[in-house]
């Protein structure tokens, strides 16, 4: 969308067709939210049904604390739109831009010169008809499991411990006030209001911990409601009078790693270059924010604004600066330290990514012309 909007000529191919739903609790923290209204998508989300949440409370040690979201960075309501709805406005707003969005191809591998650089896609559509289409720069937004990463070789630069599981499922016919979270031992839990009056209830915890109650449990349903009980009592509580609406999703042992961000006709961003645990609920708004580096680099580097590798090795340079804070406190809440150890570093995440947004707001805004005249 935004390499769109700078004027270049960009193909977006999807294994999915829009809408389509994948595993995310889909929380998108300020930082986030910031982007979504710079680029002009934050009213879209709200028409969407997606609810402004505008009270967080926090449950820890027998107390219960309910505090409006403060206004900062403009912005004083956080969101957590269904990925089938968010994914789906960002593909319309990248068609209207001018790229040319083709769902239902799925990519096998990377085509390279004689020289090993980058020079598009091999893939397939879902008929199985083969497709070939040829780029300067191939940017891989695949995900954990990159095709594009494994196919070029981009090395992982740093390697943390993985442990942390997360397991979640929707809920409705009861009322929602807002943002929950619930610090227990060895574990964190909340609500995440969503559309249709449904909120997405997780639990993060150590995979050990969700493995060994996977085990002695019937189902992965009855598994979830035992984690729940033992981690947010009175949230399982009140879901004995709520409907649940969907299965139970989730994630073990999710990776705490960084990848190399760029090579000769390739680049890295998302989850496919960066993935932390879902414990700070910050992967969406990590994305938004380094697909808007990249975006930058390769409009300086496409337009002979700067040498390729100059810029792009600042971009790298900026996502590795700006990731560094969160992803250390990622690492250290994925721990499960002592609740009072734990809810220090709660306070320390929400600096952080109130700085984050404050530096983002200020940012100018890629494409801005054509996003006023669209």
């Amino acid at each position: 969308m935004l390499l769109a909007r700078l004027g270049h000529d960009v193909v977006v191919v999807d294994q999915a067709l829009f809408p389509s739903d994948t595993v995310s609790t889909h929380s998108i923290a300020r930082s986030g939210v910031v982007q979504l209204r710079r680029w002009g998508l934050l009213d879209a989300v709200l028409r969407s049904g997606a609810p402004a949440n505008r009270q967080v409370t926090f449950h820890a040690l027998g107390d219960s604390v309910s505090r409006p979201v403060k206004l900062k960075a403009g912005i004083d309501f956080v969101v957590a739109p269904r990925r089938y709805v968010l994914d789906a406005i960002v593909a319309s707003a990248a068609e209207r831009a001018g790229a040319d969005v083709r769902p239902g191809i799925t990519v096998t591998a990377v085509r390279r010169d004689g020289r090993g650089r980058a020079v598009g896609v091999y893939g397939r559509d879902r008929a199985g008809a083969p497709i070939d289409i040829g780029a300067r720069y191939v940017i891989g937004a695949d995900g954990l499991q990159s095709r594009v990463a494994r196919s070029v070789g981009a090395a992982t630069s740093e390697v943390r411990q993985a442990d942390g599981a997360t397991q979640y499922a929707y809920y409705a016919g009861i009322p929602w006030t807002g943002t929950e979270f619930f610090v227990g031992a060895r574990s964190l839990a909340g609500v995440f209001p969503t559309h249709d009056g449904e909120a997405c209830i997780w639990v993060c915890n150590p995979s050990a911990d969700a493995k060994a109650v996977r085990r002695r449990t019937a189902s992965r349903a009855e598994a979830f409601c035992e984690l729940l009980e033992r981690s947010a009592p009175q949230l399982a509580e009140r879901l004995r009078r709520a409907r649940r609406t969907s299965p139970v999703s989730g994630r073990l042992r999710m990776p705490n790693q960084i990848r190399q961000a760029f090579g000769p006709g390739w680049t890295l961003v998302g989850d496919a270059g960066y993935h932390r645990d879902a414990v700070t609920g910050y992967g969406i708004s990590d994305a938004f924010r380094d697909a808007e580096f990249l975006a930058v680099a390769l409009d300086h580097a496409l337009g002979a604004d700067a040498e390729e590798t100059a810029a792009l090795t600042l971009y790298q340079q900026q996502r590795d600066q700006t990731l560094r804070e969160i992803f250390e406190i990622t690492c250290h809440l994925a721990a499960y330290p002592a609740v009072p150890a734990f809810i220090e570093l709660q306070k320390q995440l929400s600096a952080a990514i109130d700085k984050q947004a404050e530096v983002l707001a200020a940012r100018p805004v890629p494409g801005e012309r054509l996003l006023i005249t669209a």
